[in-house]
Parts: structure tokens; C-alpha cells; sequence
């Protein structure tokens, strides 16, 4: 059975940093691409990141270039959301995804998702 399950999150002050992983299982991570989301309470979901299959496009959306970095180990079969300078605004739930395919523009198609990790900034 395919299967996202999202680690990593927490509480963190402003400035700080924290590292969410996507682990699949049930397929090979190899020949996908995967997508990390995030929703804000009240907000609607919000592409944040993404990588190809090869690695050889990532996306990042404006308000997190910078401060996160995507990548993958297909030898885990995880893929990584490295998080640093935190702010509030950064403060949702995250989710990665995959059966998709990312492009320079974002991350496109994802029909298959983990059920989330929560993200909270604050002192």
C-alpha cells in the first residue's frame, strides 16, 4: 500500500530551524516527484516546495526562498524540507504529496498526500 508519512514538525521560536521528512513506502521514490504544501489555519493550501523525479528541478515559493531547501535520498525513499529562519507566518500544517510532476512554476498534479505535520512558530 502506498503511503506518505510526514515527520518533523513542532514547536519553534522565530529565527529558529527544524527539518520535516516525507518517508514513502509501497513505491519507489526513484520515479516520482514530490511536493511539500502547507496550510495556515484559515488559509488555503499553499504549494511551498518541490523536486523532480532526477532532482534536477526544485521550486521553492517566494516567501520561503532562502531559508528552505528541498532534497531527496532515494536510497531512504524520504524526501527533506530543510526549514531555517522560521517566522510566524510560517506556521501551518505540512503537507508532502507525489503522482505529480514539478516544474519551474510550482508543483502540478499531486493526487496522492500524507496526512500532515504541524508547524508552529512562535515565542
Amino acid at each position: 500500500q502506498e503511503q506518505l508519512v510526514e515527520s518533523g514538525g513542532g514547536l519553534v521560536q522565530p529565527g529558529g530551524s527544524l527539518r520535516l521528512s516525507c518517508a514513502v513506502s509501497g513505491f519507489n521514490l526513484d520515479v516520482y516527484a514530490i511536493g511539500w504544501f502547507r496550510q495556515a489555519p484559515g488559509k488555503g493550501r499553499e504549494g511551498v516546495s518541490c523536486i523532480s523525479s532526477s532532482a534536477n528541478i526544485t521550486y521553492y515559493t517566494d516567501s520561503v526562498k532562502g531559508r528552505f531547501t528541498i532534497s531527496r535520498d532515494n536510497f531512504k525513499n524520504t524526501v527533506y524540507l530543510e526549514m531555517n529562519g522560521l517566522v510566524p507566518e510560517d506556521t501551518a500544517v505540512y503537507y508532502c504529496a507525489t503522482e505529480g510532476y514539478c516544474t519551474a512554476l510550482g508543483p502540478y498534479g499531486m493526487d496522492y498526500w500524507g496526512k500532515g505535520t504541524l508547524v508552529t512558530v512562535s515565542s
